[in-house]
């Protein structure tokens, strides 16, 4: 029997997929200047390998994981939680350069994992199909001797029909489906969202691979578990899992427009922005202007925290104080 997904496209949907097309758009438009492209390709890896693996549990904060990839780590104790880390720049490096195979195969999908898992699997064998039957929190996903099948009819979707759709929903459609299926013993997550970001980049959706989802589904585990559980609970209508998935692209896209814009300001700083700037930024944008008290208030930081936080912002020329030294408030500085 072919597999084929079950949703509708509703208005939020459509309003959700209008709108990352808008931003992809004006991400796009802006990629003419390229000086800025590999230092936001890997801050955007970086990013990525820390949220796919912290959703599992890796205990390695974004600073360590940065550390890691730039070959320093011997502050870092845990053989385990470096060795996931290692694995999924790996796993990242491997769609990057397969990001252009027309055709994806049961042996593209066990070299994948087998890059992701290696050394650190709790149970089966890395590459290999699972023998044994699992269980994830209160869902029992289909017998061992289902997977084979039903992993062929994902991947015969998805090599035939999932063109028709845009790569927003395809991907989407891609990462419940397999994480529904939890074809191997250990090690689905970080596959599963690894295998939604191929889709999006051979697709040709984020040609410069300066996309990060994962770093939504990670800001809200809960969510993220909840997204994927109510699927089941609609009967295998994807129609609420699309509308989160396309939320996450639009927040994410958001995100990379806020870095674009740091990193174009003053690119001879190389300014990466750390997740409190950008939400600081994001609320500059949505206010228009913030006293210090209502900054410092938002963000959860004291005075001296916020001040931190502004001052890289100010200096870049990203953001600027107007008003009166004692009624001065900041604002995103217009070009």
């Amino acid at each position: 029997m072919a597999y084929e997904p079950h949703f509708e496209i509703s208005p939020r949907l459509l309003a959700l997929v209008e709108a990352v097309a808008a931003l992809r758009e004006r991400i796009q438009g802006a990629a003419v200047e390229l000086s800025w492209i590999p230092a936001l390709q890997k801050d955007t890896r970086t990013r990525n390998v820390h949220a796919s693996t912290a959703i599992e549990g890796n205990p390695l904060t974004l600073e360590e994981v940065r550390a890691l990839e730039e070959g320093s780590d011997a502050a870092l104790p845990e053989a385990r939680a470096r060795r996931e880390v290692l694995n999924y720049f790996a796993g990242l490096r491997y769609v990057e350069t397969h990001a252009g195979t027309a055709t994806i195969r049961h042996d593209d999908v066990f070299a994948l994992h087998r890059i992701l898992a290696a050394g650190v699997m709790d149970q089966g064998e890395a590459g290999r199909y699972r023998a044994m039957q699992v269980q994830v929190g209160g869902y029992m996903p289909p017998a061992p001797g289902d997977v084979s099948g039903l992993m062929f009819e994902l991947l015969d979707w998805w090599n035939r029909a999932a063109g028709d759709l845009s790569p927003v929903l395809s991907s989407a459609v891609v990462h419940y489906r397999f994480e529904a299926i939890h074809p191997f013993a250990d090690g689905n997550g970080r596959a599963g969202r690894a295998l939604a970001l191929w889709e999006l980049y051979r697709r040709g959706f984020d040609t410069h691979h300066i996309f990060s989802v994962d770093e939504f589904y990670w800001a809200d585990r809960p969510r993220y578990y909840a997204s994927l559980q109510a699927v089941r609970e609609q009967g295998d209508d994807l129609t609420s899992w699309l509308e989160y998935c396309a939320e996450g692209l639009n927040q994410t896209l958001e995100n990379v427009w806020l870095r674009i814009q740091a990193l174009h300001v003053d690119a001879s700083q190389k300014l990466v922005l750390r997740p409190r700037q950008e939400r600081l930024l994001q609320l500059l944008r949505d206010q228009g202007s913030m006293a210090p008290a209502e900054i410092w208030a938002a963000l959860g930081v004291s005075k001296q925290g916020a001040m931190d936080l502004l001052r890289p912002l100010l200096e870049a020329g990203l953001v600027e104080k107007i008003g009166s030294k004692k009624t001065g408030r900041y604002a995103l500085r217009r070009p």
